[in-house]
């Protein structure tokens, strides 16, 4: 919701501006409009406009590719969900609690991260358990204190002979690489676009489409390219920021390697 409020916002300024230009280009002297003035302001328009394209479609790329960097990551971490898991279930019943407390973070990992979607079928979410913490990334408390207890189970896992220590040594190793990679992740997913760039940016285009008004006629074929450009730079936008937040907006990273995960942990 926020990424299409941003987009909105960046639609209405840059409309306003526009309208700004039409409505001062009367007002303007006749030496303001020469030939050698507009054809000024107009390189002036197509340097900054050929600025601020080149701006976006780098921001484009660059959040692109850091979306299927989360992408690639969650699916890791979603593989060393199943693998702790196969190595718990080898153990035998000993680690079978570990092999249930991870059942249950992974359900309610998807449950609290894919509000949207429905839960897995038998999880309840606690109250105040977020999707999101308070600075916008993936951490969240009570879900660390579930894998912190099943850290607890798997260390006080005594094999009784080589092969259930070997397990239990794997099931440790395995569990410190789901940590990492779970930290990854969180890191991975902060917003890469800070506000102030935002800001500039903004102000860049406003620039372009007050130059807009300033030099072109006032009628209704005007308007419209208008309002459709201002449009497909809002909906640019829409994207860049909707890409720089990988677990909320209209595109999301989908649930299903946690999904699958968790089918392997019910079987």
């Amino acid at each position: 919701m926020t990424e299409f409020l941003y987009s909105l916002l960046v639609f209405l300024v840059l409309l306003v501006s526009a309208a700004a230009g039409l409505f001062v280009r009367p007002l303007l002297a006749e030496r303001h409009r020469a030939i050698e003035t507009v054809e000024l302001v107009r390189l002036v328009v197509t340097m900054l406009f050929t600025f601020a394209a080149l701006v976006l479609g780098l921001l484009t790329t660059s959040v692109k590719a850091s979306f299927d960097t989360v992408s690639n990551h969650f699916r890791g971490f979603a593989v060393d969900i199943i693998d702790l898991g196969r190595t718990l279930r080898e153990y035998g019943p000993e680690a079978e609690p570990a092999r249930l407390l991870l059942r249950r973070y992974t359900a309610l990992a998807i449950a609290s991260t894919w509000t949207d979607e429905p839960p897995p079928p038998g999880v309840e979410v606690p109250a105040g358990l977020l999707h999101l913490g308070p600075g916008g990334d993936l951490e969240s408390r009570k879900l660390g204190d579930l894998l912190d207890s099943i850290e607890l189970l798997i260390r006080h896992l005594n094999g009784g002979d080589a092969m259930q220590q070997t397990l239990a040594a794997d099931c440790l190793g395995q569990y410190r690489r789901l940590i990492q990679d779970r930290w990854i992740l969180i890191e991975d997913a902060h917003n890469a676009i800070g506000l102030p760039f935002f800001i500039v940016m903004t102000f860049w285009l406003v620039m372009v489409f007050a130059c807009f008004g300033l030099s072109a006629p006032r009628n209704l074929l005007v308007c419209t390219v208008i309002t459709l450009g201002a449009m497909s730079i809002a909906s640019a936008v829409y994207v860049i920021l909707d890409f720089d937040t990988p677990f909320t907006g209209g595109l999301t990273i989908p649930s299903q390697p946690m999904r699958d995960a968790l089918g392997y942990l019910d079987r």
